[in-house]
């Protein structure tokens, strides 16, 4: 459905959803105070009041369009109304993921040129407190929650949220029409957001966002996709994230929704049966959690279960492929029996799951499917806005991501013949196209600005003729994208964060005793690494120390030796986000060369064929370490 204002921009978005909601207690956001405390609704009028109250402040601060302002926090009723003020003003958000470590906070804060940062929690103010004083730019820090040590308070430049809204709310009415006249300057072509990206260089980019390109996006997807008025969205996926941020948050308060925050990542299962949502929009990791528990309870079960289970999955594989008469009788009983349960845990009133950031497994997405369960996987990229492609509610195709996107064209170039072999715009819906596979390209209004203070970089991935690049492989089927395979080897872990392995690796192996690393972790929960040791460091340290084995294979597995490593690669792991830090590694006593086809003649690591040639080592990792 379309959305229920008219607007170009994110400002206009706020204004007119306000102007809507006006006095009628609608709900905008619902959250949990304490985990025993039941959702508490907050109304469109509340919001409305809190966002002015906070451009206000903005005001007092001195804060201009254009100019950014940081925030580093967990999805919450705050993170919105820092938002739409940053947008009702025309300034630019600059959203951290709170994942990151203080060196990385710094980067962005300076490259970025932020002026103030919005923290959560104590963790992360802590964070803000050790850089504030190494960024140029900044000029206070304001917390939302009140610190729990009073010692950080004692920083002058760190104040509470609570007070900053006392401010804004007793200047708003000499404010009032200098926040007006500002909204009115917003252009559509003005940047709205840097989402910052990491580099194959190491180095965050920071995706530049127009307010086209993100409305755009929006508007394309609520053409497709039905959010209205009666739906409840449970969001949980980071708002920093261009994922959660247009398709969990703009579009759904466009389609005339609620949102309801998670507690956590973790309290998810839990959070969807208390505030039972229509729509949930998540990575993979989720149903792939789900999949993993009723496989768990099948299989413990007694026969007789798995015999109904089995029975209920192939009557709704029938009956999905059309199957009807005898098999829609059969499918009621099946509900009953089977489905109906898996539904509940999901709140019972899910109308359609979204799911982007990393590929599902067609087995998985083909589980859900059977169960009756709509799973609508998608594709796109933050520079994107993100989305390019998705399927559709009444043609779900598991293994694809859809059509593409309304006013997006997509087109596949050959990668070895450098010329463009299949075109398709998502405006030729529906289409019979199938192709031979290449590297992904896009035009359209989401495609973004550009890259910060990098023109170089945004030159590299947008050609001459407008297309970017997106570095991905795939192909048309029958009028759908298919995702085959990925050009630049970034890895998108199970949660959907994008992580590049060079600089993990040229990291690790600045240690002496690490002579080349292979960084794994594509759909996984967590990062590894195949090490391939410095046998000369190693060696000296077995003489010194007295160490006995007779074969290097036996000399890797010495526990003294592997403490050695371990301690190496903590020491390295400090220094990265959460996501990117190695959990378990493996040691092998065999280099990687080019005679065994294992790195380019240029020395580059071919990926692809070391995954496979120690694929049982990799999977020793992620179930015992070791």
């Amino acid at each position: 459905m379309p959305a229920i204002v008219a607007f170009d921009t994110l400002n206009k978005l706020f204004l007119g959803l306000s102007h809507h909601n006006q006095n009628t207690l609608k709900t905008a956001f619902a959250y949990k105070p304490t985990p025993r405390d039941d959702y508490q609704p907050i109304t469109w009028d509340t919001f409305s009041e809190d966002v002015y109250c906070l451009a206000s402040y903005f005001f007092i601060e001195g804060i201009k369009k254009g100019d950014r302002i940081a925030i580093l926090s967990e999805n919450r009723y705050e993170w919105a109304v820092f938002d739409m003020a940053v947008q009702l003003i025309g300034a630019v958000n600059v959203a951290l993921y709170t994942s990151l470590p203080p060196e990385q906070c710094e980067y962005i804060l300076n490259d970025s040129g932020a002026k103030l940062f919005f923290v959560s929690t104590g963790i992360q103010q802590r964070k803000a407190i050790e850089v504030f004083g190494k960024c140029k730019a900044l000029k206070k820090v304001i917390a939302f929650d009140q610190p729990r040590d009073e010692s950080l308070m004692e920083h002058s430049f760190l104040v509470l949220f609570t007070g900053v809204m006392d401010q804004g709310r007793k200047k708003l009415a000499d404010l009032q029409d200098k926040i007006d006249a500002q909204t009115q300057e917003i252009k559509s072509d003005d940047v709205a957001t840097f989402i910052y990206t990491s580099g194959t260089t190491g180095e965050p980019k920071g995706v530049m966002l127009t307010h086209e390109n993100i409305v755009s996006n929006m508007k394309a997807a609520l053409g497709i996709i039905d959010i209205n008025k009666d739906d409840r969205v449970l969001s949980f996926l980071p708002l920093c994230h261009a994922f959660e941020r247009t398709g969990g948050y703009y579009a759904v308060l466009a389609g005339g929704a609620e949102i309801y925050y998670a507690e956590s990542v973790d309290t998810v299962a839990r959070n969807m049966v208390e505030a039972k949502p229509t729509i949930v929009i998540s990575v993979p990791r989720l149903f792939e959690r789900i999949y993993m528990l009723i496989n768990k309870s099948i299989g413990e079960g007694s026969g007789t279960k798995k015999k109904i289970f089995n029975w209920a999955l192939n009557v709704g594989s029938r009956y999905e492929e059309g199957k009807r008469g005898l098999t829609s009788v059969q499918r009621r009983f099946a509900d009953r029996l089977v489905f109906d349960k898996l539904k509940q845990r999901t709140g019972g009133n899910i109308k359609f799951f979204v799911s982007g950031g990393a590929a599902l497994s067609p087995e998985i997405g083909g589980f859900f499917k059977s169960a009756g369960i709509k799973v609508l996987e998608g594709y796109g990229l933050t520079e994107t806005s993100p989305i390019i492609a998705v399927n559709r509610l009444e043609d779900i195709r598991t293994g694809t991501v859809g059509p593409v996107l309304p006013g997006v064209t997509i087109a596949i170039r050959s990668v070895e013949e450098d010329r463009i072999i299949a075109r398709l715009s998502g405006d030729d819906e529906p289409s019979t196209l199938t192709s031979e596979e290449g590297e992904i390209l896009c035009k359209g209004p989401n495609v973004m600005k550009g890259y910060w203070n990098k023109s170089k970089a945004t030159k590299e991935v947008i050609d001459k003729d407008g297309w970017f690049h997106t570095g991905d492989i795939g192909k048309f089927e029958k009028g759908h994208l298919k995702i085959t395979d990925r050009l630049k080897h970034m890895i998108v872990n199970a949660g959907g964060k994008n992580i590049y392995p060079g600089p993990i690796e040229d990291l690790l192996k600045t240690s002496l005793y690490i002579d080349q690393a292979v960084v794994v972790g594509e759909k996984r929960d967590y990062m590894t690494a195949l090490i391939v040791p410095d046998m000369e460091q190693v060696r000296d340290f077995v003489k010194n120390h007295h160490i006995q084995a007779e074969s290097e294979e036996e000399l890797l597995n010495h526990p003294d030796i592997y403490k050695i490593f371990e301690k190496e690669i903590k020491g390295f792991s400090k220094k990265l986000p959460s996501h990117e830090k190695i959990r378990r590694f493996k040691l092998l006593n065999t280099e990687f060369t080019v005679e065994s086809g294992e790195l380019t003649p240029t020395l580059k690591v071919k990926r692809r064929v070391i995954e496979q040639r120690y694929s049982n080592e990799i999977a020793a990792m992620y179930q015992t370490g070791r």
